[in-house]
């Protein structure tokens, strides 16, 4: 069938005091309940290291060529699930687990200091808290300048812009695994749609 469409959700391995990474459940539980027939989900763990990042995303998206790759992580902050809408370039001083951090601080020497997702996260938060799923989602623009952050900003640029991130609370404060994983069903249903309907507008100018 030619109008299958490929998603790649990716979760991150445990860290810091994320001994059990919310993130990487989530997916887990996502992968079980998939996306419908026509879309194949392909999912995989990231190593929260800086170097692993920049060896996995560009084969990811080349293997793969997915319509849209979904990475989700970790936040102790979040209350919420929490839709990205950018990624930034620089500012990473913080270690990997591999006690790692770029010399430059930055993804990418000559890059743009932020990257939009084509997404726009207001109108897929919006839908998905009408639709009262029982999991609450808000959007923020600062992924942290971490891991996430990091890997974010680099699949904003392998993909030119056709990449998201999600940002989910521990397990338990307050969602279980099977809550995120249904979340991010209704977050990524979402998006495919709005992928969906501007393609249907004609080409879409993004500058990259």
């Amino acid at each position: 069938m030619a109008d299958r469409r490929k998603v790649v959700v990716t979760g991150f391995e445990p860290f810091g005091e994320h001994a059990v990474n919310s993130s990487w459940v989530a997916v887990q539980e996502l992968e079980r309940i998939g996306l419908g027939d026509a879309v194949d989900l392909y999912v995989c763990e990231v190593p929260v290291e800086y170097q692993a990042v920049q060896e996995l995303l560009p084969s990811l998206w080349k293997e793969h060529q997915p319509q849209l790759v979904v990475h989700v992580g970790v936040s102790g902050l979040a209350t919420t699930v929490t839709l990205e809408q950018c990624g930034h370039n620089k500012g990473y001083m913080r270690l990997d687990n591999c006690r790692f951090c770029p010399a430059s601080q930055c993804c990418m020497e000559d890059g743009p200091d932020c990257i939009q997702s084509v997404l726009d996260m207001d109108t897929v938060c919006k839908r998905v808290n009408e639709s009262n799923i029982g999991v609450v989602v808000s959007v923020s623009k600062d992924a942290g300048r971490y891991l996430c952050d990091y890997t974010y900003y680099m699949s904003l640029h392998l993909g030119q812009g056709h990449a998201a991130f999600v940002h989910v609370p521990p397990l338990g404060k307050p969602y279980s695994g099977q809550d995120l994983g249904r979340g991010l069903q209704a977050i990524l249903q979402e998006m495919l749609k709005q992928l969906e309907d501007h393609k249907d507008n004609g080409p879409c100018n993004h500058t990259h």
